[in-house]
């Protein structure tokens, strides 16, 4: 995708485009881009919060799982109990 195709595709979606939502939210998430995840759950998108919240468990970041927890993420809640229960097992 070219930068005036994504630039189009985030106008669309300032201007209450879903389906332009889903695409960036959709792209953001195979780019692993934490930035235009957030700018588009600040903005509502709940699929953009639970694609942080799976991108932020992958990669075992607590800060990130906390902020959307503190925003009200019962999933990332989930995830860093889950996180934690894992540490506090003793190895095999």
């Amino acid at each position: 995708m070219t930068d005036r195709e994504l630039s189009d595709l985030r106008a669309r979606a300032a201007n209450g485009d879903r389906d332009a939502v889903d695409q960036l939210v959709e792209l953001a998430g195979e780019r692993g881009d934490l930035a235009e995840l957030r700018r588009l759950a600040d903005a509502g998108s709940s699929d953009a919060v639970d694609e942080l919240v799976q991108l932020a468990g992958e990669r075992r970041d607590t800060a990130e799982l906390r902020r959307l927890a503190g925003a009200g993420s019962s999933d990332a809640a989930d995830v860093l109990a889950e996180l934690a229960a894992g540490d506090d097992e003793e190895p095999a």
